[in-house]
Formats: structure tokens, C-alpha cells, sequence
């Protein structure tokens, strides 16, 4: 990728309240008084098109690990957009939040081999949060938010 557009794309699968809350706090993150000239568009994972991918320079990517993997949303998501953006969003950005009541590391992992396969870049650690979100927690989804947004400044 060249250029990367400044817009973060943020696909969630957000159906209890904890992911809810993670995710609200990843958008205020990228509402960060200092950062400027960044599009955030939200889109249900159901939603999200390859075409949303197409036109992001990052993703916040947002699920619960639903007995041990993504959730079917999600899955359904890199299924739809596979293909389509593998060669021209090569190198894009992403984080990760994820809720777990219980083992989150299959979930982790397949996210990791997706992205992997669609040669995309870390570039934020995961936040990923067991049982209710701490105050901690949902921190680390703020920080993640805001590095994103941050990373697709414009330059002055």
C-alpha cells in the first residue's frame, strides 16, 4: 500500500455489554482532542465490505471469543473480504479487542493467522479482557483506538 488512506475502519461483533463497553471505549480513543484529520467509520462485522477494508489505512477489529474462536460474525467478515483485499490492502494496520469469559488464545490465534495470511501489521498489542472489563482495561482500548487514529494522520 502506498499511501494510506485516513480513514480507520472499526468491524466489531459486539453483542454483550463488555464488548459493547470495549468497543465504546476504542471510539473514544480516536476522538482524541489531538488528533486531527482522521475518518473513523464503525461497521458491524456483518456489515463491513471489502470495500470498507479498500478504503481504510488501519482496522480495529472487535469480537468476543465465543467458545474458544472469533465470533461467527467476524469469521464471516475475513471470509467476505479474503480475496478481494489480500494484494492492494497488503500492509494494513490493525488491532485487536476481545472479550473471553473463558479461553480467548483460539480466538487470538485465528485473528493472528488471518491477518497474517492477508499480510496485514500489527500495530498495537491486543486488549484482551476477561470476565467485566476493569477500568484498566477499557484504558487499553482507548490507547488502542487512539494509536490507530494517530497512525493515519495526515502529515503537516
Amino acid at each position: 500500500m502506498a499511501t494510506r488512506p485516513h480513514r480507520l475502519l472499526v468491524v466489531h461483533h459486539t453483542v454483550s455489554p463488555a464488548t459493547e463497553a470495549m468497543l465504546d471505549a476504542v471510539l473514544r480513543g480516536t476522538r482524541a482532542e489531538e488528533i486531527t484529520g482522521v475518518d473513523v467509520v464503525t461497521k458491524a462485522a456483518l456489515a463491513a465490505t471489502a470495500s470498507d477494508v479498500l478504503a481504510a489505512g488501519a482496522v480495529a477489529l472487535g469480537t468476543p471469543a465465543n467458545l474458544g474462536y472469533i465470533s461467527g460474525a467476524l469469521k464471516h467478515f475475513f471470509d467476505q473480504i479474503y480475496y478481494p483485499v489480500r494484494e492492494e490492502a497488503r500492509g494494513t494496520a490493525y488491532g485487536l479487542f476481545l472479550h473471553a469469559n473463558e479461553g480467548p488464545d483460539g480466538a487470538q490465534r485465528a485473528v493472528e493467522t488471518i491477518t497474517t495470511g492477508l499480510r496485514w501489521e500489527r500495530a498495537v498489542p491486543d486488549v484482551v479482557v476477561r470476565d467485566a472489563p476493569t477500568a484498566a482495561d477499557l484504558e487499553a482500548c482507548w490507547e488502542l483506538g487512539a494509536t490507530l487514529a494517530a497512525g493515519l494522520m495526515p502529515a503537516d
